[in-house]
């Protein structure tokens, strides 16, 4: 893998306490690969051959059950997928593919694992990601469960605000249809969700989304950071 990537994948908390040797080791069967978008790169069940960091672009995370989909997470750069599966060696739990032109490094599992074994720092550094990865989990389950399809959205957008720098009016970043799976709701169930923030200051043309009045929208919002991770 060429030097450049290095700083990049150096810097990531995971690997950032690591003696040298072992960074250095863990890197000779790595590889970085530049893929168009809509391109699947794991599939759910099978072998988790690579750890996955995403370097630029973005990544959606999704699962498939009975002629259903659902997007679980969106991956943005620099961070990492699917932990758990790499160092349990267990097969994917999500399938996962590209959301736009994305430069992904790929680095061996089994090398992942036995770095795993020889250095504490890097040990010390998986077992925070996974735990938390768990809280994540946790956070996502009491959005689902605790608040309504029209909260969820709000509090979506209040973070989505924070990604675009505070502008007013930014893009939602892909097709309102994912946004629905994201949130766990019916597209119809989506729209109505909308219309039923007009009244707390948001205005949706398509993908693009303009909050009028922020207070007024955390009001109805309340976001809270017992459920809603921090905006990266």
């Amino acid at each position: 893998m060429p030097e450049s990537a290095f700083e990049g994948l150096r810097g990531l908390h995971l690997f950032e306490a690591m003696a040298e040797q072992h960074f250095q080791a863990l890197m000779r069967g790595a590889f970085v690969q530049t893929f168009p978008p809509q391109i699947e790169l794991i599939t759910e069940g099978d072998p988790s051959d690579f750890l996955h960091v995403v370097l630029s672009g973005s990544v959606d995370l999704f699962s498939n059950w009975n002629d259903r989909e659902t997007s679980m997470a969106t991956v943005r750069p620099i961070s990492t997928f699917i932990l758990a599966a790499t160092i349990r060696d267990a097969p994917y739990l999500m399938s996962a593919r590209t959301l736009e032109k994305s430069r992904i490094a790929l680095i061996p599992s089994d090398e992942v694992r036995v770095i795993f074994g020889l250095d504490d720092g890097f040990a010390r550094a998986i077992v925070t990601e996974l735990a938390q990865c768990y809280r994540s989990v946790i956070k996502a389950q009491k959005d689902l469960k605790l608040r309504s399809s029209t909260e969820r959205l709000a509090n979506y957008l209040l973070r989505s605000q924070i990604r675009a720098d505070g502008e007013a009016e930014f893009e939602l970043g892909f097709e309102k249809r994912r946004l629905a799976s994201v949130l766990g709701i019916t597209p119809e169930h989506l729209s109505r969700a909308f219309k039923g923030l007009q009244s707390h200051g948001v205005v949706a043309d398509g993908t693009r989304v303009r909050i009028e009045d922020r207070k007024k929208l955390e009001r109805f919002a309340k976001p809270n950071p017992l459920i809603d991770d921090p905006v990266k």
